[in-house]
C-alpha cells in the first residue's frame, strides 16, 4: 500500500480548511496525511484536530517564510485566507501572495486556491452603478483574492483555483440570518431582487477540496465553482419558515439602503449582493451543484443544512 501523501492546509481551525482536514482524516482508504496549520496550536480547536489524528503545525499568513516551512515537503496544499478577520484587501493580498510564493518555494504537486471573482473585471472602477470602496475596490473581500489568481499561475504553481459560494453559516455567525423586527415578525434581508443566490454549507467547501485532490492532476489548471443550491432570497425565507416553525418573510431592500445599514463591512457585503445580483449568469453558471456533488456526494442541500442547525441560527 502506498504511503499516504501529505497535504498542508493553511487555516485549518477555520470553516473551509477544517473541513478539509476532517475529510482527510474520515477518508476510510487513508489516501493523504492531514497537516494542519494553525496560528495557535495550543488552541482548542487546534488540540482537537491534533486528537483526531492531524499533524499540527504553527504557521502564519502574515510570515511568509512559516508558510514556506509548513509547505516543505508535501504533496499538496489547500490555500485560503480569512478577510473579516482584518478585513483589509491590501493584507488579503499579502497573505495570499504568501500562500503563493510559499507554495512554489516548497515544490508542492497540487494547490488548491481558495478564490473569487476580482468583480472589476465585470464593474470597472469608473462605473457608477457601484460605488468604489477604499478608492481602488468594488467587493473587497473578492477582488483581493481575484487579484491574486494570476500570481499562482504566474509563478507556475500547479493550482486548481476553487470558487466558493455564499455560506449558510452566515445566518448563525455573521449576522446574515432572519431579523425580527418591531411587530416580532422574522424577515431575511437582502438587496437582491429575485436573484438566485449559489450558497453551500462551509464544510462541504472543505470535502469538495477534499474531492479534487483526489482526483489527482485532472483539475490542475482549472477554475471550478461549487454549491450546494442555488436559491432567491423568496426561496430561503419560505425553507426557514419550514425549518424554524415561524413566519419568515423576504424584504428586498435597495443596496443603496443595504450599503447604509453601518455594521462593519456593510459597504462591501452590499456590493457583493449587487454584484450577485446584476451579473447573476456570470456568478451563477461556474457554481454547478452537480459538479459539487461529483466531488462530494454527501453535499448538503439548504434544507439538509437547516435541518442540522435550525437551532443555531440566533433570531433575536
Amino acid at each position: 500500500m502506498a504511503e499516504p501523501m501529505t497535504i498542508a492546509v493553511a487555516g485549518a481551525t477555520g470553516a473551509q480548511g477544517g473541513g478539509l482536514v476532517r475529510a482527510i482524516l474520515n477518508d476510510p482508504e487513508r489516501r493523504f496525511r492531514a497537516r494542519a496549520l494553525t496560528r495557535d496550536v495550543a488552541s482548542p480547536k487546534a488540540r482537537a484536530l491534533a486528537e483526531a489524528g492531524a499533524d499540527v503545525v504553527a504557521a502564519d499568513v502574515d510570515d511568509p517564510a512559516s508558510i514556506e516551512r509548513a509547505f516543505a515537503g508535501a504533496y499538496g496544499a489547500f490555500c485560503v485566507t480569512f478577510f473579516w478577520d482584518h478585513m483589509s484587501p491590501e493584507r488579503e493580498g499579502a497573505q495570499a501572495a504568501a500562500l503563493a510564493r510559499g507554495a512554489k518555494a516548497a515544490g508542492v504537486r497540487h494547490a488548491i486556491w481558495s478564490t473569487l471573482e476580482d468583480t472589476r473585471t465585470l464593474v470597472p472602477l469608473d462605473d457608477p452603478r457601484m460605488p468604489t470602496l477604499q478608492g481602488k475596490w468594488k467587493v473587497p473581500h473578492f477582488d483581493a483574492k481575484g487579484e491574486t489568481d494570476q500570481l499562482f499561475t504566474t509563478l507556475g504553481v500547479p493550482t486548481t483555483f476553487l470558487l466558493t459560494s455564499f455560506y449558510w453559516d452566515n445566518f448563525i455567525y455573521f449576522g446574515s440570518g432572519p431579523k425580527r423586527g418591531p411587530d416580532g415578525t422574522l424577515a431575511l434581508i437582502m438587496p437582491m431582487a429575485d436573484a438566485k443566490l449559489p450558497g453551500i454549507a462551509a464544510e462541504d467547501i472543505g470535502r469538495c477540496a477534499f474531492g479534487i485532490f483526489q482526483r489527482g492532476e485532472e483539475l490542475i489548471g482549472r477554475r471550478v465553482g461549487i454549491a450546494g443550491e442555488h436559491l432567491s432570497g423568496a426561496e430561503m425565507a419560505a425553507k426557514l419558515t419550514r425549518a424554524l416553525a415561524q413566519p419568515v418573510s423576504y424584504n428586498d431592500v435597495p443596496a443603496d439602503v443595504y450599503r447604509s445599514f453601518g455594521f462593519p463591512g456593510a459597504d462591501d457585503i452590499g456590493n457583493m449582493f449587487q454584484f450577485n445580483r446584476d451579473f447573476t449568469r456570470e456568478f451563477r453558471t461556474p457554481r454547478d451543484v452537480a459538479f459539487a456533488r461529483s466531488l462530494n456526494p454527501a453535499l448538503q442541500d439548504f434544507d439538509a443544512w437547516l435541518a442540522a442547525n435550525k437551532d443555531k441560527i440566533p433570531l433575536d
